[in-house]
């Protein structure tokens, strides 16, 4: 699915959010800035504008992960037309499976990519298994607002109106039906708060964005 609307995605998430997506990412780029850190995983990394972003924090090194090849051959590109194959590097892999030593990164970034894991408590584990101790993961996803009124109009834009211009620009129906499912049924707030507790994350907190209709998730592996 991924792969067939690789092509638009960037295009459409900018559209879709009203471009808003962009201040997300940089708030949460800016909630690991103060580890400095030098090595950064992008977990769930798509097209890599999670990865080019964080850039702005001047690591030495990002690495991207992601299943879908469609996605980081598009990905590719953009770090190649920037000047950045040097520093950011994108590696098809799971999530559930990370192919990195223990206490390999300073960070680990995730943006909207956590509701695609096909197991997301092995996903969490796995990344603060790859984390050095203080090490700190840093993930936004998509919510509901709380305001019933502001909700129902979110939910009528994300179940009616994403769909069709999904469709219009990707030519894929599925995709943007699979969006708003899959946010109804994430667990939010406090529910996923307690997953990064369970993962082993410590200090672990929620933010509410945008009146609540994303989340960004924090959590630190502990200092042993």
């Amino acid at each position: 699915m991924f792969d067939q609307i690789a092509g638009s995605y960037d295009f459409l998430n900018h559209l879709l959010s009203l471009n808003i997506d962009k201040a997300w990412r940089r708030k949460a780029i800016a909630s690991i800035a103060s580890l400095k850190p030098r090595k950064i995983l992008d977990v769930a990394t798509g097209t890599g504008d999670m990865a080019i972003a964080a850039m702005r924090l001047d690591p030495d090194h990002i690495t991207g992960i992601d299943v879908s090849k469609g996605m980081l051959d598009v990905g590719r590109v953009k770090i190649l037309d920037r000047g950045l194959n040097s520093r950011i590097s994108l590696i098809e892999a799971a999530c559930e499976d990370l192919p990195f030593d223990e206490f390999t990164f300073d960070a680990a970034i995730v943006a909207f990519g956590v509701r695609n894991f096909k197991d997301p408590q092995k996903g969490l584990s796995e990344i603060i298994r790859v984390l050095k101790p203080g090490g700190k993961v840093s993930i936004l996803e998509f919510s509901l607002p709380r305001q019933k009124w502001l909700r129902a109009g979110y939910r009528f834009y994300f179940h009616h109106l994403v769909p069709a211009i999904g469709r219009w620009f990707s030519r894929d129906l599925s995709a943007y039906r699979y969006l708003p499912d899959s946010v109804e049924t994430f667990p939010k707030g406090q529910d996923f708060v307690n997953l990064l507790n369970q993962a082993g994350f410590t200090a672990s907190s929620y933010e509410p964005l945008t009146f609540g209709i994303c989340g960004l998730y924090t959590g630190i592996k502990k200092i042993d």
